[in-house]
């Protein structure tokens, strides 16, 4: 069985979501899990997001089975870690588009704009920042199935050099907008954006790690 598949299983297995699969350098394998999302209806007209976070022990009990499943099937790894997401956390799914919808996020497109660009960015932009929405399910084939379609929104405002102050009568800058399935991403992240405050009122999001040399 192929090492993505064992993870997945193990992961899953334990009630948990696989956010990333990495080798690096040294034999590490690192695995990034995280709590299902889950939401609740806090009354019959707004849905409310129950936000549930990663703990040590979490990643204890995974890294335990992990031990054992990897050990079957002779997977070669000198140290294991298991970790929560940063506040980088990869996008792949539509579920984690879901989850994420309000959140600043960066997109990287697999192919430049090109003339889609229209004149609005430059035509060999891949990358973008902007606030993720909800965008209309697209047709992608004869037989009229649809792909679920986002979009990220924001404003390229100039920089402002330190000490200058900006006029409250600045007319801002226009609202763009960039309209994605997650076909034509080659990679799609949270904008790593923290305040004192936290992102978007969360608890903090340093990752909970178990290392197994």
């Amino acid at each position: 069985m192929a090492l993505q598949d064992i993870v997945q299983q193990t992961v899953t297995g334990l009630g948990y979501d696989l956010v990333e699969v990495s080798r690096s350098a040294g034999g590490l394998l690192r695995i990034t899990i995280d709590l299902p999302w889950v939401l609740a209806a806090e009354n019959s007209s707004k849905v409310e997001q129950i936000e549930q976070f990663v703990t040590v022990e979490d990643c204890e009990k995974v890294t335990r089975q992990l031990i054992y499943a990897l050990e079957v099937d002779a997977i070669d790894y000198k140290r294991l870690e298991v970790s929560s997401p940063g506040i980088d956390r990869p996008l792949r799914h539509n579920q984690d588009f879901e989850r994420f919808v309000g959140q600043v996020i960066d997109v990287t497109l697999k192919a430049p704009m090109g003339s889609a660009a229209a004149g609005q960015v430059s035509p060999s932009r891949k990358k973008f920042r902007g606030v993720l929405e909800r965008a209309e399910a697209v047709a992608t084939s004869a037989d009229e199935s649809f792909e679920t379609a986002w979009q990220i929104v924001w404003r390229d405002e100039p920089e402002c050099k330190p000490g200058q102050k900006v006029s409250k009568k600045r007319t801002p800058a226009p609202l763009q907008a960039l309209g994605f399935m997650l076909s034509e991403l080659k990679e799609a992240r949270l904008a790593p954006i923290v305040s004192f405050k936290g992102r978007a009122a969360a608890p903090s999001f340093e990752p909970q790690i178990t290392n197994v040399n």
